[in-house]
């Protein structure tokens, strides 16, 4: 399989909205102005959020699940923020050289990040740990592997866990015994990976090879590592009706399992009545649905059919549950993402939910034509409406990756959106895709991938304020959490409903019965996929949504202009068009002359915003690289439009104000740059009848310290 085909890791599962979700913003690209990341330079930083990490990480045990989230040995609730590691752009490296590691692991641990995903390391060298010079797959390559196991090292000693993936991006060669490798990996072969008895051959030695490999840096075999938290089976692997075998090797192996399985489930009567539906006699082999056939067929030959890829997959994760058990893996267990938002999952949820962990995949809008939009003006399409569909009760939900890709003006809105309502749906891990390494210390300073916030100086620096407010759980759960049944003959059904990026009304859940508005007022989960169908439920209509705990409002308007409001004790944010709404907040108002713009402040101590002598306040509007070029309905890049360093950032500008904050006699604030250092003298603020006065904008940046003195 190519890397450009790997290079969008979740293609179906991005989402693409009506246009009637463009606001009405006139940029003006004189205001863009040179800002720049630099990992390299940075040593200590007042923005530095490693006192957030118990390092090492694991240091007492293994991560386990109590009360359906992640625990720590003592019981105590962790949660997870994180991104991964890959290497889609020129010149970035996915396992950095051993004299960089350090300093990326230090790095991620001063942004908040407390795990990483070990992600695609199943491809071949010079990216993943497998010896890509042989005939075959089967071994590791010793310089890649010493680098992941240095990495595993720092990662560990700055209180970063790891959560592990066992079968990502591999690829095979014709000594690996595979059939047709060539062509299988030109195509798509994460659905063979389900039923082919040697690629499950294949990936059970992998994993026995990595799980029982010693690093000799930490002295421990992966397997019993407890700074690795989570282990993947597979990523985005799923199989249905109408999928068609890439060869006729494939094509054949299936058909056998499919009529093998049927002469084993079925009576001899239901099989006589199966093949004159189909069409065939005696004892010929009787042929799998084709294409959309399914809403054609009989109700039983379609429903027998879904009950044999139910079948397929809950046996090929069972099998490989019990296999890694059987190893002594001892972390959670992820079977694969819910990621096709385009229909529904819950065939596919009947198998993955009998894991440890259930996980989601989300992008905000990347399709051509579509990108470049405010999700503030759409909550009901927003990654938070379309992820909560898969939450389930009694067990930890993880986001494994998500992002508002490049380019899109309005990707601010992103990170502190999903922090605030993670916090509010009591999910247990976040994780942006993703974040790379560069081989060269000489590298330039820009975005030069889709899903890269590595250089990014919003996406990037926001990751700060989105680890306090979510590490913390400052964003109270939901007051009141509804729990969804769906039927055994639903979730066989659920195949016949309408489909479509849009799917109707009902997308993302395609079940009549649960409005959309719900996840942003309650919590949600999924309670049984063989109970009663799931009641009729209303949402209030109002507008703002607000969350049953009054801390979250999501406001939408006919101009366009939408706003969210986060409001809780120790993280405040106004996130949107906030120029248009005049909103106010307990301790955080502004007067700016950005459009659109995210202001967060939050409390680097454990203390509310009103007392706090040190805060955080990421001031946050739009990001390109110099050059970038836009089509003509500005949506997505234009030909030769990725540009080049530096990234230029639209300051935001005016002035932030904070209220209420009791007994100060002053508040500064100093600008940081793009390595976490001071830029220049503070800031002094300003007392006004109101509150304390910041003036923002100059120096240029996207991130502050504040201090009160009292």
């Amino acid at each position: 399989m190519s890397k450009t085909r790997y290079a969008i890791p979740a293609a179906f599962a991005l989402i693409s909205l009506p246009f009637c979700c463009f606001a009405q913003v006139k940029w003006d690209d004189s205001l863009l102005k040179p800002f720049v990341m630099d990992h390299r330079a940075a040593t200590t930083s007042p923005a530095d959020l490693a006192f957030l990490h118990d390092a090492p990480a694991g240091k007492d045990g293994y991560i386990r699940i109590q009360g359906g989230h992640f625990v720590k040995p003592n019981g105590q609730r962790i949660r997870f923020w994180g991104v991964h590691l890959t290497d889609w752009s020129p010149g970035s490296i996915e396992l950095p050289a051993k004299e960089d590691t350090p300093m990326y692991a230090r790095t991620l641990a001063r942004y908040g990040v407390n795990i990483v995903r070990l992600h695609f390391i199943d491809k071949w060298a010079p990216t993943g740990i497998t010896d890509g010079s042989k005939n075959d797959t089967r071994s590791f390559d010793p310089q890649q592997l010493d680098r992941l196991d240095f990495l595993v090292s720092e990662f560990k000693k700055n209180g970063i866990y790891m959560d592990l993936n066992l079968n990502v991006g591999r690829l095979y060669k014709e000594g690996d015994g595979v059939a047709d490798a060539e062509q299988i990996n030109r195509n798509w072969v994460k659905s063979l990976t389900l039923y082919d008895k040697r690629m499950i051959e294949l990936e059970k030695e992998y994993a026995h090879n990595l799980l029982t490999h010693v690093n000799p840096y930490t002295k421990t075999e992966y397997r019993n590592e407890p700074a690795i938290a989570i282990v993947e089976i597979v990523n985005e692997n799923g199989i249905g009706q109408g999928y068609n075998p890439p060869t006729k090797f494939y094509q054949e192996e299936l058909d056998r399992l499919y009529n093998t399985w049927l002469k084993a489930n079925l009576s001899a009567e239901q099989l006589q009545k199966l093949r004159e539906q189909a069409g065939v006699q005696g004892d010929a082999m009787i042929p799998r649905l084709a294409g959309n056939a399914r809403a054609t067929a009989p109700k039983d030959r379609y429903e027998t059919e879904v009950r044999f890829f139910m079948n397929l997959e809950d046996t090929f994760y069972q099998d490989m549950k019990t296999y890694l058990r059987s190893e002594g893996v001892k972390q959670p267990l992820i079977g694969s993402a819910d990621h096709g938002h385009s229909g529904q999952p819950w065939v596919m949820l009947s198998s993955l939910s009998k894991l440890d962990i259930l996980d989601g995949h989300i992008y905000w809008n990347q399709y051509v034509g579509a990108g470049n939009v405010p999700m503030v003006n759409d909550p009901l399409h927003s990654t938070v409406v379309q992820l909560s569909r898969t939450a389930f009760a009694g067990k930890p939900y993880t986001v494994s990756e998500t992002n508002h890709p490049f380019p899109n003006e309005y990707a601010a809105e992103g990170i502190p959106i999903l922090a605030a309502y993670a916090g509010f749906q009591d999910w247990d891990m976040i994780i942006m895709y993703t974040f790379e390494p560069k081989k060269d210390p000489a590298w330039q300073p820009y975005v030069g991938d889709p899903f890269d916030i590595s250089l990014d100086p919003v996406r990037m620096t926001e990751m700060s304020a989105g680890a306090l407010m979510f590490l913390r759980g400052d964003v109270k759960p939901a007051r009141q959490t509804i729990e969804r049944t769906y039927s055994k003959e639903q979730v066989l059904d659920a195949g016949l409903l309408p489909g479509g990026l849009r799917g109707g009304s009902e997308q993302p859940y395609f079940t009549p019965g649960f409005p959309l508005a719900l996840p942003l007022e309650h919590g949600v989960r999924v309670k049984s996929l063989e109970g009663p169908p799931t009641a009729q439920y209303t949402a209030s209509g109002a507008n703002p949504i607000v969350s049953d705990t009054k801390e979250l409002s999501w406001y939408t308007s006919d101009a366009k202009t939408g706003l969210v409001t986060i409001e809780t004790d120790r993280t405040q944010a106004l996130v949107g068009f906030i120029k248009a709404n005049k909103k106010t907040l307990k301790n955080l108002g502004a007067d700016i002359s950005n459009d659109f713009a995210t202001i967060v402040l939050t409390s680097m101590e454990d203390k509310p915003l009103a007392q706090s002598g040190k805060m955080l306040l990421s001031a946050c509007s739009r990001m390109q690289n110099t050059d970038q070029k836009w089509n003509d309905a500005r949506s997505g890049l234009g030909r030769g439009g990725q540009g080049h360093a530096p990234t230029l950032i639209e300051p935001v500008s005016g002035t932030v104000t904070l209220l209420n904050i009791a007994g100060a006699k002053s508040v500064s604030a100093v600008a940081l740059d793009g390595s976490g250092k001071a830029i220049g003298a503070a800031i002094a603020g300003k007392k006004t009848a109101a509150g304390w006065d910041i003036p923002v904008g100059t120096p240029v940046t996207t991130w502050y310290v504040v201090s009160v003195s009292r």
